[in-house]
């Protein structure tokens, strides 16, 4: 048994590896995109450094009583294509609500949220590994550690909700701009939503679950919508 926590633990270590690398390929690349493109997103040494801060976090997760990344418990379609097809769906209703109802004209270039492409591929995947990294892996890895250890883990439920609503609620507040107040509404409640359906996937399916679901989102709100200004709508 402590053998194969070992191997899964080895397996968490080399899937953050690879993301972490697929993180450092996009800043060089972005860096060397920003001398010939205008506007580019560029990772710094702080994303880099957050990532770093998540390391520990890895070797934590059977202890805090969660799914290591690639669980023999948890199958794939739990971990990996479900949560895709939910991210899906909330990517298609941002991009229903903000592109075809808010901005249904043409943009003349690409607005801050899209880069060009195959750039904003290694972009938003860095993006979305260091956010589910601030919003799920170190803060509900320290609750649910709490949650298990505080009166032998018999608030360990407790804990669990109040990390995943906290976590959940932070980032929709971070990103509410809009002056209109049904569309203020909508992205309070849709992200809000989304990030309490991650931090369940966190804790049944593991951080790869959550990881994926954000994907899901960023495939459509920010990669497929941004090739589709960048080749079919600026002139």
């Amino acid at each position: 048994m402590v053998l194969h926590m070992e191997i899964e633990e080895r397996g968490n270590f080399y899937t953050y590896t690879v993301l972490s690398l697929i993180a450092v390929t996009g800043m060089v690349y972005g860096i060397n995109l920003g001398d010939t493109e205008a506007n580019i997103r560029v990772w710094g040494m702080l994303n880099l450094f957050i990532l770093l801060i998540g390391i520990p976090f890895i070797f934590l997760q059977s202890k805090a009583g969660l799914p290591n990344f690639w669980d023999a418990r948890v199958t794939n379609s739990q971990r990996l294509y479900l949560p895709l097809f939910v991210g899906v769906v909330f990517g298609a209703l941002d991009v229903l609500v903000f592109k075809i109802v808010l901005h249904p004209e043409p943009y003349t270039d690409l607005p801050p949220f899209l880069q060009p492409f195959p750039y904003s591929v290694f972009l938003y995947i860095s993006g979305a590994f260091e956010t589910e990294v601030v919003y799920r892996l170190i803060p509900l890895t320290i609750f649910m550690m709490l949650g298990t250890y505080f009166k032998q883990g018999r608030y360990a439920t407790h804990f669990f909700w109040t990390g995943a609503i906290l976590t959940s609620i932070r980032e929709p507040l971070e990103q509410i701009s809009s002056n209109l107040p049904w569309v203020m509404v909508y992205a309070l409640v849709s992200g809000f939503l989304m990030n309490l359906l991650q931090a369940i996937y966190f804790r049944k399916a593991g951080f790869l679950s959550s990881l994926t679901l954000r994907l899901g989102h960023y495939l459509i709100w920010h990669i497929l919508l941004g090739i589709y200004v960048e080749f079919y709508e600026i002139l």
